[in-house]
């Protein structure tokens, strides 16, 4: 122990050592007279500011202040040392030039510094902020070739709000005004403030977009402010139009013709094969449900039109309708570019044409995918994948996908009887952009509801032990309420799994291993299932949330029919195959917080259970739960782990090894994810969890396979952990994720002696070779 801790202190003291000299050796590069700037400190001085609204203000002022210093690390600058250290390259490329210009920064000096701007952007900022007395000054302090500017503040009293009022008169525009500033943000005794201000502007721009002011525009009003009708630190706020807005801003439109364009291409126009005159009595095209279309070829049936989009002839316009009739029309997934044009047709009847403007991607595509993969269960392998798409197919906008794809993971290392894996199938999806059911679904919503139809066929075979062939089709629905919520309701999914050349190899180790016996077994699953999808991730927020609930729900129906019941031997068939019957819930909950632009904490929770009863004794092997691998608990190869604190160590083959599966699961991650630079990013995980049986695993002699497997109230002191770091490359149009990781806590390991952070030794290579897994995948685990 005290040998480590001498070697530690070396590492402290090192580390120290090397800090001191790269941050002195980069102002050596500096020229005589030549000050490196190191930032800005912001002081104010205010008797009547909490501590709370000192600290908001230094630090929206400080994000303010321009230049920036030079980036550090950990009190280095190493982008800077690269670009001193770096001799000029010859060339616009190479290693050189990338850690010169590209990956290196040039320092940022006092004399790039306009210490005059700043204080003019201090005051100004405080008085938006409702400081109007507010006085500024600055002082340089430098020292070994750097400097520091310090600004002080004295923002005097600030300024609330003692009453807002809001004109009347007898215009039509004046009169919404008046029913919508019930909601103003100008709230009498709040702050002054700018930002306020500008978000009320835009908050009767959007209530007068929806009554009809399509011309209408945030710069239209003005918001007074007079701080000389009241007492000291008040100031009353008039909302009102500017005497120069436009008359066509003041005038309320309304839906003459709406016209439709779903073939244009701005190269058949520039050749002058095609044209869209504005005027809607000129062309040449046909009427539907009020809905004017101009397809001569009739690529696409017209009623397509008719549900997307929400104007009728005579409506008064809204924003609402208008932004949701392009929403539609975009997540149809045909178009390539969507255009809305409004052109008056009446100026004194105050009436426009909506003109609907839109390009059609290309409507077939054929796509040959070849992709190379790793895991941590010692598998290397590849995919090719032979995709075709037709994204109109019945010309109402339909989209088929139909695939093939071959596939083959190799055993790179471990245990030697592992053997290799082949996979080939097709499947085929038709998505059909309405609810197609006997009963009329309508949706206002900006995503086009979907109608799913799907089949599919998968070929494995594990060379020295068996094939299964797979079977599946599903109907069913997907429909999304806003761009938070969607769901997916399958009103029938059924799988069939046949097995093939089961070999005498995996007969003999299911004799010894009797659960995996059901991997082999004829299983006919069907029956309904329904997701729930709840996410803030793509709202650009410091906090945001995803859940995924999941429920399927296997042969309810058909076992409360016939009277299935396993247990008094009364099993079910249905052309000689027993069906499932099971009940399965699994919640999948994601909580991200950003601490800056460039680093966040990443964490989840995944709890799930399946309950087989009626017809079945166990859930299906490919419905149950597994854990371990590169998106699950890293430390742990995949399907190794679990159940419960059953040893898989004890498994008399390599199939039953890797095997491993439950019907309870619980697993927990936390990630903190920073941004080095560019593409490379590094992150630091932690993963806790395991799975569970529902019954006991007993065999036909009454033998427990797997002790120590099910689920009790012991459960906590089952829980695996593992931990590690991770490198991710972002290429853009793709992320090479590399974790590696290693045990904390092994559930299987005797009671009181399953943490095992003594027994860390990076030193030995027998340690190393059986505690660190490697996990190569792409894309970020969750």
């Amino acid at each position: 122990m005290k040998n480590k801790l001498n070697i530690y202190c070396k590492y402290f003291l090192v580390s120290g050592i090397t800090a001191t000299i790269i941050s002195c050796s980069n102002t050596k590069f500096l020229k005589d007279g030549q000050l490196l700037y190191t930032g800005a400190e912001v002081k104010i001085e205010s008797d009547s500011l909490t501590k709370k609204e000192k600290s908001e203000l230094e630090s929206a002022i400080k994000e303010n202040l321009t230049p920036k210093p030079n980036s550090s690390f950990l009190g280095l600058r190493p982008k800077l040392y690269a670009y001193n250290t770096t001799k000029e390259p010859k060339k616009e490329k190479g290693l050189r030039y990338w850690l010169k210009y590209k990956f290196g920064e040039e320092p940022v000096l006092l004399g790039d510094v306009d210490r005059e701007f700043n204080k003019d952007i201090i005051v100004n900022y405080s008085e938006n902020k409702g400081y109007f007395n507010a006085k500024a000054k600055y002082d340089t302090v430098s020292k070994n070739k750097k400097a520091q500017v310090i600004y002080t503040l004295n923002p005097g009293g600030r300024y609330l709000i003692s009453n807002v009022n809001f004109p009347a008169d007898s215009s039509e525009i004046n009169k919404e005004i008046q029913v919508l500033k019930d909601k103003t943000l100008l709230k009498t005794g709040n702050p002054f403030d700018l930002d306020v201000i500008k978000a009320e502007r835009q908050r009767i721009d959007d209530g007068l977009k929806d009554r009809g002011f399509y011309y209408f525009n945030p710069d239209n009003i003005i918001v007074q402010a007079d701080s000389t009708v009241s007492k000291k630190n008040d100031v009353e706020l008039i909302v009102k139009l500017k005497d120069n807005t436009p008359k066509l801003a003041k005038e309320q439109f309304t839906i003459d013709k709406v016209v439709v364009f779903p073939n244009y291409n701005l190269r058949d126009v520039k050749r002058g094969k095609y044209s869209i005159p504005m005027n809607a009595d000129s062309m040449k095209g046909y009427e539907y449900n009020d809905i004017y279309v101009v397809d001569p070829q009739k690529k696409f049936k017209p009623r397509v039109f008719d549900r997307a989009l929400y104007f009728e002839k005579g409506d008064l316009y809204n924003r609402k309708d208008h932004n949701l009739s392009l929403n539609r029309l975009i997540s149809l997934g045909v178009f390539k570019f969507v255009k809305n044009d409004f052109v008056v047709s009446d100026s004194l009847n105050h009436k426009f044409d909506a003109y609907y403007i839109l390009t059609p991607r290309e409507l077939q595509s054929l796509r040959l995918e070849a992709l190379g993969r790793t895991n941590s269960a010692n598998y290397a392998g590849s995919e090719l994948n032979l995709n075709w798409t037709q994204r109109n197919f019945f010309h109402g906008a339909e989209q088929f996908k139909a695939s093939v794809y071959g596939a083959f993971d190799v055993q790179i290392g471990g245990p030697a009887d592992a053997e290799n894996i082949f996979r080939a199938g097709a499947n085929a999806q038709l998505s059909i952009p309405r609810i197609v059911a006997p009963f009329r679904f309508n949706s206002s919503s900006a995503f086009v509801p979907r109608t799913n139809i799907k089949l599919g066929y998968e070929f494995q075979n594990r060379t020295t032990l068996y094939s299964l062939n797979t079977f599946n089709a599903s109907f069913g629905y997907q429909w999304k309420e806003n761009i938070r919520k969607e769901h997916e309701l399958n009103v029938i999914d059924v799988s069939l799994i046949r097995p093939a050349d089961v070999t005498s190899k995996f007969i003999l180790q299911a004799e010894e291993n009797p659960y995996l016996k059901r991997i082999t077994t004829q299983q006919l699953i069907f029956g309904p299932t329904y997701s729930y999808t709840y996410s803030t991730t793509m709202l650009p927020k410091k906090n945001t949330f995803y859940y995924k609930g999941m429920l399927d729900l296997a042969g309810n129906i058909t076992g409360l029919i016939t009277g299935a019941n396993v247990k008094d031997g009364k099993q079910k068939t249905i052309f000689g195959v027993p069906f499932s019957q099971y009940a399965k819930i699994e919640n999948d909950v994601r909580f991200y917080h950003k601490f800056t632009e460039k680093s966040s904490l990443a964490t989840r929770l995944i709890a799930g259970v399946a309950i087989p009863y009626g017809n079945s004794e166990h859930i299906p092997f490919a419905r149950q739960f597994f854990v371990g691998g590169s998106n699950s608990i890293r430390a742990f190869r995949a399907r190794t782990l679990g159940p419960g604190s059953y040893d898989p160590r004890t498994a008399t083959s390599t199939r039953a090894l890797f095997d491993q599966s439950g019907d309870v699961k619980l697993e927990m991650n936390a990630e903190y994810r920073a941004n080095l630079f560019k593409f490379l990013n590094v992150a630091a995980f932690v993963d806790a969890g395991n799975i569970w049986l529902i019954n006991d695993d007993i065999d036909d002699n009454g033998i427990n396979n797997r002790p120590g497997g099910k689920f009790s109230k012991d459960f906590l002191s089952e829980i695996a952990v593992g931990a590690g770091v991770g490198l991710r490359l972002d290429f853009s149009i793709l992320i090479l994720r590399l974790d590696l990781a290693m045990p904390l806590r092994v559930p299987y390991y005797e009671k009181g002696n399953r943490w095992v952070l003594d027994r860390v030794n990076f030193g030995e290579g027998s340690w190393r070779r059986d505690n660190l897994i490697l996990n190569i995948a792409i894309g970020y685990p969750f």
